[in-house]
């Protein structure tokens, strides 16, 4: 097991006030580990790891925001069964081919992948069930590659899962609180092959884990309710500037 020694009171702060941020937004559309595990690396975690400890506080939070789904009347567990499959097998994949880079390379890749997927973030996809829809074989396979995704870098899939959702026939609600239970999924199969390679810092994991859990239950509230273009800016900015950080141009 890694424990990071020490983290300073300002870290912790910020890994827990970043985690509420993400976790609810991560419920409402997804995105949120584009803070997450940029604030992890600032906390003094290796990027690799930073993606692997960011994993716990994503099931955690996934995990509360199924549950407030299921209070507020929708379960999407009912038809998250036709999906889980493929997906799970896919983030069995990318979760061990993303554990074999090296830290520093992935710091690299995530920060340019933050870019296209901060541009999902804002213009986050509309989502209708008037359109044609996928066949099995293609929904199968849409959502293995989606497994591969979400196994290997995790941020941003939950904004790809509504956009698959959406053209597999679901309302925005309801393509939601699939979303986090597909996520549950993906997750409890991906975090395990993080611990066994090493690749999980608990300290703090744990802390932005109980940031996550929190925003979680509250992001699958406001789904429901509307309203998180507050929390989608601040995200955006602070994505944006992380980014930097971690490509060298601050």
């Amino acid at each position: 097991m890694a424990w990071l020694e020490t983290i300073v009171w300002w870290e912790a702060l910020l890994l827990v006030l970043g985690g509420i941020a993400a976790g609810t937004i991560n419920a409402i559309a997804g995105g949120g580990s584009t803070l997450t595990v940029p604030l992890l690396v600032l906390a003094g975690v290796p990027g690799v790891s930073a993606n692997g400890s960011n994993r716990v506080g994503i099931l955690t939070s996934n995990i509360a925001s199924a549950a407030s789904f299921r209070r507020l009347g929708f379960n999407g567990l009912v038809h998250a069964r036709t999906v889980v499959v493929p997906v799970v097998m896919g983030s069995l994949v990318g979760s061990f081919g993303i554990s074999q880079l090296t830290d520093e390379t992935f710091e690299r890749a995530f920060g340019l992948l933050m870019v296209p997927l901060i541009i999902l973030s804002v213009w986050k996809p509309k989502l209708a069930t008037d359109g044609p829809t996928w066949s099995p074989t293609v929904t199968y396979a849409v959502f293995f590659g989606i497994g591969i995704y979400g196994g290997a870098v995790q941020a941003g899939v939950g904004l790809v899962l509504l956009a698959a959702l959406q053209r597999a026939g679901f309302d925005l609600v309801t393509a939601n609180s699939i979303k986090v239970l597909v996520n549950v999924a993906v997750t409890a199969v991906a975090l395990p092959v993080f611990i066994v390679l090493g690749k999980v810092v608990w300290l703090p994991a744990l802390i932005l884990a109980a940031g996550l859990t929190i925003g979680g239950y509250l992001g699958a509230n406001a789904t429901v309710r509307g309203g998180e273009k507050l929390v989608r800016v601040v995200m955006v900015v602070a994505a944006l500037a992380l980014a930097a950080k971690l490509l060298g141009l601050l």
